[in-house]
């Protein structure tokens, strides 16, 4: 599935995200309580040892949240922020994971090694700056630039907003 970068205002980002962590925070607390209270009243003994009980009610609202968000929540308007930032992560992550054939396609001038690392350091560049990690982006910055020379002294564009899965099939095949 092909994944695109959308501009987003970084401090709304942060903002919003910040919100999203507290309603899940708060619906895991909520369901975490009322399970372990009930897992304690239905198989518990009055001022016996109901440790395993209270983390069994843990353990299952954990699962709960889990679902809930990922199958009821996931798809809310509200929870944008939150499913754009995670796919942005794995987008990345997906490249991370044949960074070794990236480089030795670059090496080589392979086209969809040259498409992905540019979308990879448009990617990364978005992250830092939603993330507010400025630190982390400084370093990167004159590999950054290098790439981007490259690729306008080569001809071809420099602007890759969309990650195309089957650049990732190509680059595979890339020998290291």
């Amino acid at each position: 599935m092909s994944f695109t970068l959308q501009p987003m205002n970084p401090e709304a980002y942060r903002r919003d995200t910040r919100r999203i962590a507290f309603i899940v925070i708060a619906i895991f607390v909520l369901l975490a309580m009322l399970l372990s209270t009930l897992a304690v009243q239905l198989f518990g003994e009055p001022g016996g040892d109901n440790f395993r009980f209270n983390l069994g009610g843990v353990l299952l609202g954990l699962l709960l949240t889990i679902a809930l968000v990922r199958f009821k929540l996931w798809a809310l308007p509200w929870m944008a922020p939150a499913v754009y930032g995670w796919r942005l992560k794995r987008s990345l992550m997906s490249i991370t994971n044949v960074m070794h054939h990236v480089t030795a396609g670059v090496a080589a001038e392979h086209p969809a090694a040259l498409k992905l690392l540019r979308f990879y350091h448009l990617g990364v560049t978005q992250m830092h700056q939603l993330d507010g990690n400025s630190s982390a982006l400084s370093q990167m910055v004159r590999e950054i630039d290098q790439h981007k020379a490259r690729l306008e002294a080569l001809g071809l564009p420099t602007e890759f907003d969309t990650l195309e899965p089957e650049w990732l099939v190509q680059v595979r095949q890339i020998p290291v």
